[in-house]
């Protein structure tokens, strides 16, 4: 589905990925980990389109979109949920989960969303400022879902929400992925990583170092306190 081979990307004058190379498949989940500032975010970001590459390939389902403009990239099939969640906080949660049609939703989808997502039905005139960390990420999810994406960069989507409603997002993420959507994780949350992805790569200054089972790398600690940092 998604194939990435030796990308390359900069700010400015600064090389931040250095030769990037992993794949995602039909129906999977792939984790994308590494310690902070290693270039996990900045690699989403190239795959939209929004850092500019400067080498290698981006392809997604057959097609190139090493060259594609970041407006066109999501009508191909692939969905966004930034870290952080990128909600609109002045806006309703109508408005924020329909901002990117261009046309009324239909029926299908919201039916589909307020199922997965009870809580953002009964508050659709709340403003998403005032919604808490974990609705304001079911939210960001939703709002990707509704423009039925076939692949999903999801970036920390456990990041500053209460340990409550961690596995909540843990289920939900596993029940999309049941439906065929396919999804690339980037996850601080070792044990989230380990347990909604079967397969991992491990990122170190800008390059992929490591593609491993999450079997594997539970059995080699070692790895996990070199490229996280922390006990697996």
């Amino acid at each position: 589905m998604l194939e990435i081979n030796g990308m390359k990307a900069t700010y400015g004058k600064v090389e931040v990925l250095q030769d990037v190379s992993l794949t995602v498949g039909d129906g999977e989940i792939v984790g994308l980990l590494g310690r902070n500032g290693v270039g996990k975010t900045t690699t989403l970001k190239a795959i939209l389109g929004l850092v500019r590459k400067t080498g290698g390939t981006v392809g997604f389902q057959g097609e190139d979109l090493t060259g594609k403009s970041p407006h066109k990239i999501p009508r191909c099939g692939i969905g966004y949920v930034p870290q952080g969640r990128g909600i609109f906080p002045n806006l309703t949660v109508e408005e924020n989960l329909f901002i990117g049609l261009s046309g009324s939703p239909d029926r299908e989808i919201t039916e589909y969303v307020f199922e997965r997502f009870p809580r953002l039905a009964e508050r659709l005139g709340q403003y998403g400022g005032t919604l808490s960390g974990g609705e304001q990420q079911q939210l960001a999810i939703a709002r990707c879902l509704v423009m039925r994406p076939k692949l999903i960069l999801l970036d920390e989507p456990t990041e500053g929400i209460m340990p409550i409603l961690v596995q909540e997002i843990r289920r939900e993420i596993l029940e999309i992925n049941a439906t065929g959507v396919s999804i690339l994780l980037v996850e601080q949350n070792l044990s989230t990583a380990f347990k909604i992805c079967k397969r991992v790569y491990l990122m170190e200054k800008g390059v992929v170092v490591r593609e491993s089972t999450t079997d594997e790398l539970k059995r080699q600690p070692q790895l996990v306190h070199r490229y996280l940092g922390m006990a697996a």
